[in-house]
């Protein structure tokens, strides 16, 4: 008995041996032998992912991939096979070209690994197939089909606004702008708000929950394997374990009711994009599965609410921190007014496009904050690439922060980092595009770009021309957290209605 207990100890003495040479060989190919071994970064960002997968753990990965480029240049290795990138022609070579994406895309198959929608799949040629169906829904002219509700959805968090200005209160801009973003959202997609902006309260504690959902998959992620067995499978989403709440139960029950629309004839039609998308399942079902347009509508239901919210805070915190910004815009804004524009109680979109300064403004507060935290990521196809003098072998992760590439002095020159929206109107700013990032590029951009236009040019033209807005503490700096995307937080403020 004793013997055979010797022999089991020393099997596995041999296998945790066996395992850790294997572990030293690794790490030390990866670091000295790979074809990436001679790209600079953080030593342990070349042996493991962890590195990275700590900060973005902690909130903080565009801060830290900034001060890697900063320390090491144009090439970061972040990652034993990922280089972070922030040469001027990464963006044309990598964003603009026709590669595949990373691995990392696969974490949006939500809420398990067969809902297949546009930012999940790799392939470019299956994403722009794609794409061409779900498109047409986003164009402007569908879009602005639904512009009254849309402000009565803006006239609930207008009138949140006067409640508060006219008590003196201090109010939490964040939560009512993520509040009005999340309804206007469901406005679009279903023709019905989820009822944030009524209630003026995070319903079923969804703010607080899509924190650690965004956390939780921007991390996941780079541990595909791990997550598919973990979360990302259909035995999790039949128990009901990973449940969303309020939001998700109302995302099924408008897809309910938008399919039962479908068969009826009689049935009223309404604007939105969902309308769209389930007779774009149903004309073409040897692409567009039931479970596809599912997949495309829970995640556009994040995407449209958590990215448009970031925007409109970014340009409010900045415009008050500057505030002969906010000044010279509410001018531009007086001036339309005197020719009977803008005079809507929420100002109409198309009003908003005579504002240059104010659209001036919206680009530039998103240059220096955007919602995207995370690199852009593409794989170095067959032959590999080169950029800037250096060569990429094929299957090579490269990635483009946008947070990086928005704040390069290299491409916007020595005031890169300071706030200027007069930038917009220099003669060369339309070669300078591609370093704006707000909605990526090329034939990943966004599809909701069109409706996050429309909503953030609708908001900040309304906010300058009807309110004065001043931080509770001057001196305080935001706080925010940034995964897949960027979560501001904690930056109270005092409310005054003007008379117009």
């Amino acid at each position: 008995m004793e013997s055979y207990s010797y022999g089991i100890s020393s099997w596995l003495a041999r296998l945790a041996a066996l395992t850790f040479a294997l572990a030293v060989y690794l790490a030390l190919h990866r670091r000295f032998w790979s074809p990436l071994a001679l790209v600079p970064g953080p030593r342990l960002a070349s042996i493991t992912r962890l590195c990275h997968a700590y900060h973005i753990f902690k909130g903080d990965n565009s801060t830290w991939t900034r001060a890697l480029h900063k320390q090491y240049g144009h090439f970061v290795r972040i990652a034993p096979n990922e280089v972070s990138v922030s040469h001027p022609d990464g963006p044309a070579l990598i964003l603009q070209a026709s590669l595949r994406k990373g691995n990392w895309y696969r974490v949006f198959s939500l809420p398990d690994y067969r809902y297949v929608n546009t930012p999940s799949i790799l392939d470019p040629k299956e994403r722009a197939q794609r794409t061409r169906l779900f498109a047409p829904a986003f164009l402007s002219s569908n879009l602005l089909q639904a512009e009254p509700r849309f402000d009565a959805v803006l006239g609930q968090l207008f009138g949140r606004l006067d409640a508060h200005a006219a008590a003196g209160r201090p109010l939490h801009l964040d939560r009512q702008l993520s509040f009005a973003a999340l309804d206007v959202a469901g406005e679009a997609l279903f023709a019905r708000p989820f009822g944030f902006a009524a209630a003026g309260r995070d319903l079923d504690g969804h703010l607080a929950k899509g924190r650690a959902a965004n956390c939780y998959a921007a991390v996941a992620g780079h541990f595909w394997t791990l997550h598919r067995l973990l979360a990302a499978n259909p035995l999790i989403t039949r128990t009901g374990l990973l449940a969303g709440g309020h939001v998700m139960r109302s995302t099924f029950a408008a897809l309910r009711c938008a399919e039962a629309k479908a068969t009826d004839a009689d049935a009223p039609s309404s604007p939105s994009v969902v309308d769209h998308w389930t007779k774009a399942g149903r004309d073409n079902p040897e692409v567009l599965r039931p479970v596809d347009v599912e997949a495309q509508i829970i995640i556009t239901v994040g995407a449209a609410s958590d990215t448009v919210s970031c925007a409109i805070q970014s340009f409010v915190y900045h415009m008050i921190a500057n505030p002969t910004s906010w000044a010279r815009a509410r001018e531009e804004i007086e001036s339309q007014r005197a020719q009977g524009f803008c005079k809507d109680p929420v100002v109409s979109y198309q009003d908003s496009q005579t504002l240059p300064y104010l659209r001036a403004c919206l680009h530039e507060s998103i240059r220096m904050f955007g919602p995207s935290p995370m690199g852009l990521a593409r794989v170095a196809p067959a032959g590999g690439l080169s950029i800037g003098g250096q060569h990429f072998p094929e299957g090579t992760t490269l990635s483009i922060n946008p947070n990086v590439m928005q704040q390069s002095k290299e491409c916007w020159g020595e005031d890169a980092e300071e706030w200027n929206p007069d930038r917009w109107f220099a003669e060369d700013i339309s070669s300078k595009l591609k370093y704006w990032m707000a909605f990526g590029l090329g034939g990943n951009k966004c599809p909701g770009e069109n409706l996050a236009r429309i909503e953030l040019f609708k908001v900040a033209a309304t906010l300058v021309r009807d309110y004065s807005i001043r931080q509770v503490d001057p001196e305080n700096k935001w706080q925010w957290e940034g995964y897949i995307t960027r979560v501001p937080h904690s930056w109270p403020v005092y409310v005054e209605k003007r008379g117009v």
